[in-house]
């Protein structure tokens, strides 16, 4: 155990948690639908799974039904890995973009298979206590009865307002999401009587309907109304994978991540990068340990640009990149009175949720769920309350990349849960379910989260408070407010052009932590979110 710094030196709107059974996310509504399965005699994945439901309801700002999933599961002595990211349609070939830079983050173009759903029902199959319509009952009556918009769900659903407010393509989505073109407002509530129906039709068939039933049929005929690729044959196709989870070292802890096709590797090669680095007498805060891992976070996202895909089509292994002496020979490319130009892609912005639970039985989960960015695509399947995910625009149109737009082929996927453990392999013991959500800052986060903790003994609330930066491209850096000026100023001298943010805010990430004690947990919930940890 960590002998942390029970100090709070950041402002904050939060306080840790602490208890034998927790839930942490960013909506307590949801949170609260965790919880209330635990009491009922659930696991901690029946836990995961009813907060994931209830997220698609009360945060549709993020994430929904139409979204892919990811999870880190400790249970049984061992980390399970759930890849629930869907699959490019048959119909979803590089002809259809030839001509174009991108793909286009409206419409049906840079839509894939949604997972989410899959991801639901594998989890609870495997680690579920309760039925499954017990554990998606909460959801269904937020939907029903509905819920009050909080302050940072309200900012981005006028947001999505403002977006989806004219083009005759959005009609769907303003009347599944606003009063007559209107976002509901803080303090407002919203029932959702489509999204609730299609939960119980999922709830009924344990997710029968979605992929082989009326909600299959009902996504088929909007997409070829539309135009789009998605047909009832990618649903019944697809399948969620469990898989082994990837790991590496920092500072005598082991980091473990889903492999690809999410990006969890960048975090691993730049944890890899940071262990060849000389951080001895640094603070968490000292401008020099801040230069050292934004450079090493540029190393790590130059090769995950290019290197990262479906695993099925990568040219370089995992191993290969993670192995210490291609790191250290990384390591050596950085300079430390210099910031450097590697590269790298650069990052776009992303809308996700990211939850953590654990029982008293010491089952612990890192769950993430995402329409990628803000509700995704815009595009809502009629009368069903689906909004459908944009992750095909994650894919790359560059011909012969690895990350090549094809039919089949899972996207560069950027949520990525995180989990830490402690000891040598084959009698690792449990540490840490966490993550920080937001788009290409995922990994960014995971790295500046578990460092404060287990390099600055930083407690998980202090590590969550803490200022925040974000690699972009070139040597553009941004940055949160908080940290003395010398910081700053420093940063800028050693060359990265700083681009400081008026307040700490949800492109940096939004963070759950919960962290094993010798007896129960601690758990902290980011205050970038209307979120909270809650247990008993």
């Amino acid at each position: 155990m960590l002998d942390f710094d029970w100090s709070f030196p950041y402002p904050s709107r939060r306080s840790p948690v602490f208890a034998d059974n927790i839930v942490s996310t960013s909506h307590p509504l949801a949170a609260q639908a965790g919880l209330e399965m635990m009491r009922k005699g659930g696991s901690a994945v029946d836990a995961a799974v009813a907060t994931a439901a209830a997220l698609t309801v009360v945060e549709p700002t993020s994430n929904g039904i139409g979204a892919d999933a990811f999870c880190l599961v400790w249970s049984g002595g061992g980390l399970h890995g759930l890849n629930a990211s869907g699959r490019a349609p048959a119909l979803m070939t590089p002809d259809n973009y030839r001509g174009m830079d991108a793909i286009d983050y409206n419409g049906w173009g840079g839509i894939t298979v949604p997972g989410a759903v899959s991801g639901w029902v594998a989890a609870w199959r495997k680690f579920g206590r309760l039925q499954f319509g017990e554990v998606l009952e909460p959801a269904i009556r937020l939907a029903h009865e509905g819920h009050i918009v909080p302050p940072e769900v309200g900012y981005y659903w006028r947001s999505g307002a403002r977006r989806y407010s004219r083009d005759k393509q959005f009609e769907a989505w303003r009347a599944t999401f606003t009063h007559g073109g209107h976002a509901p407002e803080n303090g407002e509530r919203y029932a959702m009587p489509d999204h609730a129906r299609t939960l119980e039709a999922i709830a009924e068939t344990e997710g029968g309907a979605f992929y082989c039933g009326q909600i299959a049929a009902q996504i088929d005929a909007a997409s070829r109304a539309a135009g789009g690729a998605l047909r009832a044959s990618d649903l019944e196709a697809h399948k969620a994978d469990w898989v082994r989870p990837i790991s590496n070292e920092l500072a005598k802890y082991r980091l473990h991540e889903i492999p690809p096709n999410g990006q969890g590797l960048v975090a691993l090669i730049a944890a890899g990068i940071m262990e060849h680095l000389d951080f001895a007498d640094m603070g968490p805060d000292d401008p020099a340990r801040l230069h050292l891992q934004i450079e090493a976070m540029k190393l790590a996202f130059a090769d995950g640009h290019r290197y990262i895909a479906d695993p099925a089509y990568m040219d370089a292994r995992v191993e290969d990149l993670l192995a210490p002496e291609y790191c250290a020979s990384r390591a050596k490319l950085i300079r430390a009175d210099k910031a450097q130009d590697f590269k790298h892609g650069t990052p776009r912005p992303g809308g996700t949720v990211l939850l953590c639970a654990a029982d008293a039985d010491g089952t612990m989960v890192s769950w993430i769920q995402s329409n990628y960015t803000g509700f995704g695509s815009g595009m809502v399947v009629p009368n069903t309350g689906i909004a459908l995910q944009n992750r095909g625009c994650c894919f790359t149109l560059e011909q012969g990349h690895p990350n090549q737009v094809g039919p089949g082929k899972r996207p560069y996927h950027t949520i990525i849960p995180a989990f830490v453990t402690q000891g040598p392999e084959g009698a690792e013991q449990p540490v840490m379910a966490f993550g920080v959500m937001g788009g290409f800052m995922q990994p960014q986060g995971h790295i500046q989260v578990m460092s404060r903790m287990v390099e600055s003994n930083q407690n998980p609330q202090a590590a969550l408070d803490a200022p925040r930066w974000q690699v972009a491209d070139g040597l553009n850096v941004t940055i949160e407010p908080g940290h003395p000026r010398d910081v700053y100023e420093t940063l800028e001298a050693k060359g990265h052009a700083l681009h400081v943010s008026s307040r700490p805010n949800a492109s940096f990430g939004r963070g759950q932590v919960i962290y094993k004690l010798p007896s129960g947990y601690c758990a902290a919930s980011d205050q970038r979110a209307d979120g909270q940890a809650v247990g008993f």
